[in-house]
């Protein structure tokens, strides 16, 4: 960034302070620092994008959209927003419009592993399996401990009906985070699909 557009000092202090609280869980107070940023620059696109990823942890999602799309009014090339936007869409199974999202927020911010993982799990919905697979594998190279890259790529597996590879990412998952519903209920999946598998075949 050039120094001449650095924002001042006291501002990038908030913004780090903001961030803490957020990588704290504290995304209330988090918000409070960064809504009275923006009173006093409403164009200010650091603290929309951040105030965009609070609401977002937050579940609330139309605030979260809101604060995205007002941030890529000002600078089309937020990779933060275009994500943030990307993942809302994907929620709502719409796989178009997540995808140009995503993919404009890979290019301008590459080998990111969460862009990556929600990149990878929208291909794969989209139709664009194999590219899917890669990508969710891309993502999980560049973060080998994240249990919910572990668990799309095993969702996807189990989707192409790979049993065993869908039952050793799961297990790895629990491994990791043993309070994961998502992946015990598909590790007991796996085991309902292949007691059947075995009866069809007796």
């Amino acid at each position: 960034m050039d120094p001449q557009t650095q924002p001042p000092a006291d501002i990038m202090e908030r913004l780090e302070t903001a961030e803490q609280l957020k990588l704290g869980g504290k995304h209330c107070e988090a918000l409070t620092i960064l809504e009275d940023l923006l009173v006093e620059d409403p164009e200010n696109v650091a603290a929309l994008e951040e105030v965009a990823d609070n609401e977002l942890s937050l579940e609330r999602m139309d605030r979260a959209e809101a604060a995205a799309k007002e941030a890529i009014t000002l600078d089309t090339e937020s990779y933060t927003a275009h994500y943030i936007l990307g993942f809302l869409e994907s929620q709502h199974e719409k796989w178009t419009s997540a995808l140009v999202h995503l993919k404009k927020s890979n290019i301008l911010k590459p080998n990111n592993p969460e862009i990556l993982r929600c990149l990878g799990w929208v291909l794969f919905h989209a139709g664009e399996r194999a590219q899917g697979i890669v990508t969710l594998e891309r993502a999980l190279n560049l973060e080998s401990d994240n249990p919910l890259t572990l668990c799309d790529l095993g969702v996807t597996y189990l989707e192409l009906k790979n049993f065993g590879k869908a039952r050793s990412l799961f297990q790895r998952s629990l491994d990791l985070d043993p309070g994961n519903d998502r992946a015990r209920e598909c590790v007991q999946a796996i085991n309902r699909l292949e007691r059947t598998v075995e009866e069809m075949r007796k």
